[in-house]
């Protein structure tokens, strides 16, 4: 494929729990389309083996159907996804778009890659690469430019864009919900109804995905309409806010919600709006200011584009709007108080590393990876399995030394000599001990749900079976 012939890569994931630190993928699909949203070949459909240190929250296994057993018979190793993923997805100009991804999908995948010794960003950014997100770009042509679209509501009669609701109102197949193919084909389906119906918005927001175009809209500090599953849904998820601050490292900007007056809050201390911030919940007073990161494809867009119908379906004022952003740009020293309350909401993540191998999964965040170690990591993705052992690689980064026979008893089990095979099962005695007493207490509310059909039933059990097998061996 050239460099000028970019493609969509629509993507899912169907994974172990909700946690990506700690959960695993157990499916992966996805579908390259050209730029039309035609198809481009085959689609991928991957299982990836759980391995023995792994616990499958039993609610996620229930909702998506598919047992470690069936993993083990049918799937990859991580370190083969891993591998494929990098090489045969990525492509140069490949735009990764899933349904909610930016905050779930990605996330797993950066953890699988980190521990499979893959960089866990350049799959997003390299050679043309990129990211998207179709659940904003729903949720702002709902609030923005319905027509021609039907828009779902929940039970509660909220509005709601889930993706099973949104196929189905507009009869489009998506025969199995939570199979991760069959979620691919809903979202590349509800792309080309919303190109079809409102191709300048599709395309705008398209186009304006990357940090290079966010960053002098929000800069601007002027008012901007934007998305986010942070707002509320009596509101359609959208708002109109404007930059109350940079943050320091220039990741991103705290935007404040202009439907609300600055005065109620300009005055507060650091403490009062942290605490503020930090409640959440229906029952929780509304707190006007959210973080909005540059690399996240931040659903924005202009003032100008909210007309008339768009100012009353979202209960917005404009004279309001106008009066509050006047306020908020006379509220001196409110943005430095809202970083410092930031700092007490999101305390920042402690970096000193724990040579705990109980740990070295989740420290993806904890530091950045040396030039001179990444080229480490390269050798140890090519290494046949039987030369792992004999690695003298001398890491300077700490967690990727930890990482290194996790890596190979996971993928190679195998090639593990008696000694390695023993540090292996402490390991996972040392990591399921403390889990398994929840897991089965869990495992028996469940099953003993009313009207709980035979389908979940096996499922459950399997999951029984599968533990007591790893339990025991452990």
């Amino acid at each position: 494929m050239t460099r000028s012939s970019g493609t969509f890569y629509f993507f899912d994931v169907e994974t172990t729990g909700f946690s990506p630190r700690d959960g695993r993928i157990m499916q992966f699909a996805g579908q390259r389309t050209d730029m039309d949203l035609k198809p481009i070949g085959e689609p991928d459909n991957l299982l990836i083996k759980i391995t023995s240190d792994v616990l499958p929250q039993p609610d996620a296994v229930l909702v998506h159907g598919i047992t470690p057993q069936q993993t083990l018979l049918e799937g990859i190793t991580e370190a083969e996804f891993a591998k494929y993923l990098t090489s045969q997805v990525c492509l140069p100009d490949t735009i990764m778009v899933g349904y909610n991804n930016l905050r779930f999908d990605n996330e797993f995948i950066r953890f699988t890659l980190w521990r499979n010794f893959h960089d866990a960003y350049e799959w997003s950014w390299k050679e043309g690469c990129s990211t998207w997100d179709l659940l904003d770009v729903a949720r702002m042509t709902r609030a923005l430019r319905p027509d021609g679209i039907k828009w779902p509501f929940a039970s509660d009669g909220k509005p709601s864009n889930r993706l099973e609701y949104l196929a189905s109102v507009n009869k489009l197949d998506h025969s199995s919900a939570h199979d991760a193919l069959s979620d691919v084909r809903a979202v590349i389906d509800v792309a080309r109804l919303i190109k079809l119906k409102q191709p300048k918005l599709f395309d705008y927001l398209l186009n304006h995905r990357s940090k290079k175009m966010v960053v002098p809209l929000v800069g601007s500090g002027q008012p901007l309409v934007y998305t986010s599953g942070r707002y509320p849904s009596e509101f359609e998820k959208t708002t109109m806010a404007a930059m109350a601050v940079e943050k320091p490292d220039k990741s991103g900007a705290l935007m404040y919600d202009l439907r609300l007056d600055p005065d109620e809050f300009k005055s507060l201390s650091v403490g009062e709006l942290a605490e503020r911030w930090k409640a959440r919940g229906e029952d929780a007073p509304y707190f006007p200011v959210k973080e909005l990161r540059y690399n996240r494809c931040p659903a924005i867009a202009p003032a100008g584009v909210v007309d008339a119908a768009a100012y009353r379906r979202l209960k917005l004022h404009k004279e309001a709007v106008e009066n509050h952003f006047a306020k908020l740009k006379k509220a001196e020293g409110f943005g430095d108080k809202l970083l410092q309350a930031l700092e007490q909401v999101w305390p920042p993540r402690q970096t000193g590393l724990v040579d705990d191998p109980q740990q070295v999964d989740g420290q993806l965040y904890d530091g950045f990876v040396g030039d001179a170690d990444r080229e480490k990591m390269s050798v140890v993705r090519a290494a046949k399995p039987a030369e792992l052992s004999d690695l003298n690689l001398d890491f300077s980064d700490s967690r990727l030394k930890l990482l290194l026979p996790l890596y190979k008893a996971r993928n190679f089990p195998k090639f593990l000599d008696d000694k390695e095979q023993a540090e292996w099962q402490a390991f996972i005695t040392a990591k399921l001990s403390p889990q398994l007493p929840g897991f089965f207490k869990r495992l028996e509310e469940l099953a003993k749900t009313p009207g709980l059909d035979a389908g979940k039933q096996y499922l459950l059990e399997e999951l029984n079976l599968y533990t007591q097998s790893i339990s025991s061996a452990a």
